[in-house]
């Protein structure tokens, strides 16, 4: 299971993504509008694209689980 957290930036700091795991360790950090870097750069694997998708959809300042076998 993850927790992704969506950030709206402000003025020069851009919208970010935070993966984190079960027990909240930071897993993943990355600009909102770079996933697929950001999904590379950490490697993370999403071969479904349902990760991704929960990204793009989910509004900013929200924290959601996301279970990767759904």
């Amino acid at each position: 299971m993850l927790h992704i957290l969506k950030i709206k930036g402000t003025g020069k700091i851009p919208d970010f993504v935070q993966l984190r795991d079960e027990d909240l360790s930071l897993k993943a950090y990355f600009r909102a509008d770079q996933i697929d870097r950001g999904f590379k750069k950490n490697d993370i694997e999403d071969p479904s694209g349902k990760l991704k998708e929960t990204i793009t959809k989910m509004p900013f300042g929200k924290i959601f689980k996301y279970k990767e076998d759904e």
